[in-house]
């Protein structure tokens, strides 16, 4: 034993360069290995948190990953004999062999797992199936997607349900890719039948939102509210999953006119998506602002001037601008200047519901104005250019006094609009009712962080030792590095 330490000392230098020269090399591999032996740790003490703790580390080496990597790992991680192995192999790019052969060389003597476990062979599905969508070989994927599914019926593991919503995900989304999504739509429903015949909650969670998205792609509204309200309801178990639902929900909720619970669905799933999802939020804001606007609320400018948001959100700016001034004329030209990307948003329709409320906010602008006002200069005022503008500006006005919009009475004998005097405003429930608001949102809130709170099971019971600390201080290093990353892949 002394030799042996008096040697390593002894020859320090031409041993130090040999690991810096092949790490780079060997890196990305090698990760892919430690991934597999983490996932086959979990499968083995059928601890579900070391399955997600796996796949959030491999969106981490996502950009780096090459086929000579994937072939390599699929050699290492399955038997050259299995079906999958041949079914994979023939899906991957070939490159050259000279540099797979220097990063296969070292490692395999270092690292070895079990063969034969169903959570290693799913996780090489879900490697290939995400390595050549960002190739964008999608009908390569689509095949590897067909094959993966196929596979995952036959099995029912507690920990091959976090790989198996993954690869949901990514099984809608290169089908979404190539427009053909409703060539899946029912796969997707009787893998959702077999997720809740095998208690998958997560598997429920993923699918019921791949789903939604299939029908709304198509404006199946009606489709998708059936289903969500039939589908079971349990705890969320993945915050992305969570907001996706919140979006999907607030827009099916404004299609079917009940603008107060899609404007809460939509503002919840914008707070809780993490910031690195940017288009997600960007989307939940666009349609929240028009909400509000159909709503009769006008969103503060802040909305607007959120970091990275302003120039997705300048065409619903300029609407909302319209709105508030009440000008006809200008609510028809921001519609038309943005038509497409209107169109492109899917808001376009919601934005033809607008035009009674920029009359309406014309209306009450005129009734805070004037005391006693014809019907005829409302009508030139609000640019009504039909055939009979008076009657029609009659019939506006006495909608507006009948649901509350303003506080008038019409003269209809010399055809006059009279505005009645209005009165302090903190003489109303009004402040009690904003300030209740207030309070119960902050509670929800509060109640929300408390749920999303996790906490290892039997913490209070037994004491932590010192190498379990170590292990969870490393693992929640790990989780914090690689959060951004997995929520941006996610979005």
């Amino acid at each position: 034993m002394p030799e042996d330490v008096q040697m390593n000392d002894s020859e320090p230098q031409p041993a130090a360069p040999a690991p810096a020269a092949a790490a780079p090399a060997l890196s990305t591999l090698h990760h892919l290995k430690e991934i597999a032996t983490v996932i086959e740790a979990g499968s083995l003490s059928k601890e579900v948190r070391r399955i997600s703790r796996a796949f959030r580390l491999t969106v981490a080496l996502r950009r780096r990953v090459a086929a000579r990597d994937v072939s390599a790992f699929l050699a290492f991680a399955l038997p050259a004999s299995s079906e999958a192995y041949g079914r994979l192999t023939a899906l991957v790019p070939k490159e050259d062999d000279t540099e797979m052969d220097v990063d296969a060389a070292a490692p395999a003597t270092q690292i070895s797992i079990k063969h034969g476990l169903p959570e290693i062979e799913i996780f090489c599905y879900l490697l290939v199936l995400i390595f050549l969508i960002d190739q964008k070989k999608y009908d390569e994927a689509k095949a590897c997607a067909n094959v993966s599914i196929a596979r995952l019926k036959n099995l029912n593991r507690r920990t091959v349900d976090v790989l198996a919503s993954r690869l949901y995900f990514y099984y809608s989304y290169v089908y979404e890719l190539t427009n053909n999504l409703a060539e899946i739509r029912g796969n997707l429903l009787a893998l959702h039948r077999m997720a809740t015949l095998h208690r998958d909650e997560l598997g429920q969670e993923t699918l019921l939102n791949l789903l939604l998205r299939n029908y709304l792609h198509y404006n199946l509204y009606d489709q998708a509210e059936k289903l969500r309200s039939k589908a079971p309801r349990f705890e969320a178990h993945s915050n992305q999953q969570f907001c996706r639902y919140l979006f999907y929900l607030g827009k099916i909720r404004t299609i079917q006119l009940e603008y107060t619970d899609a404007k809460e669905s939509l503002l919840q799933a914008a707070r809780k998506a993490p910031t690195t999802a940017r288009g997600f939020r960007i989307q939940c804001n666009k349609w929240a602002i028009i909400v509000r606007l159909l709503l009769g609320e006008i969103p503060e400018r802040t909305v607007f001037m959120q970091k990275g948001m302003k120039k997705a959100l300048t065409p619903y700016f300029e609407l909302t601008n319209a709105v508030r001034v009440g000008d006809l004329e200008l609510f028809r030209a921001v519609a038309d200047k943005f038509a497409s990307t209107f169109s492109a948003d899917r808001t376009r329709n919601l934005i033809v519901r607008l035009r009674h409320n920029v009359i309406r906010t014309g209306l009450r602008n005129i009734s805070i104005s004037y005391s006693r006002i014809s019907l005829a200069d409302i009508a030139k005022k609000l640019r009504l250019d039909s055939e009979n503008p008076i009657a029609d500006a009659e019939s506006i006005v006495a909608k507006a006094i009948r649901d509350g919009a303003i506080d008038a009475t019409i003269d209809h004998a010399n055809g006059w609009m009279v505005s009645k005097e209005t009165g302090d405003v903190y003489s109303t429930n009004e402040p009690q009712i904003a300030f209740n608001s207030r309070i119960a949102f902050c509670l929800n809130m509060h109640n929300e962080a408390v749920k999303a709170m996790r906490f290892p099971p039997n913490s209070h019971k037994e004491k932590e030792s010192a190498e379990k600390r170590r292990e969870r201080l490393q693992q929640e290093e790990e989780l914090a590095k690689h959060m951004a990353e997995e929520d941006d892949d996610d979005f």
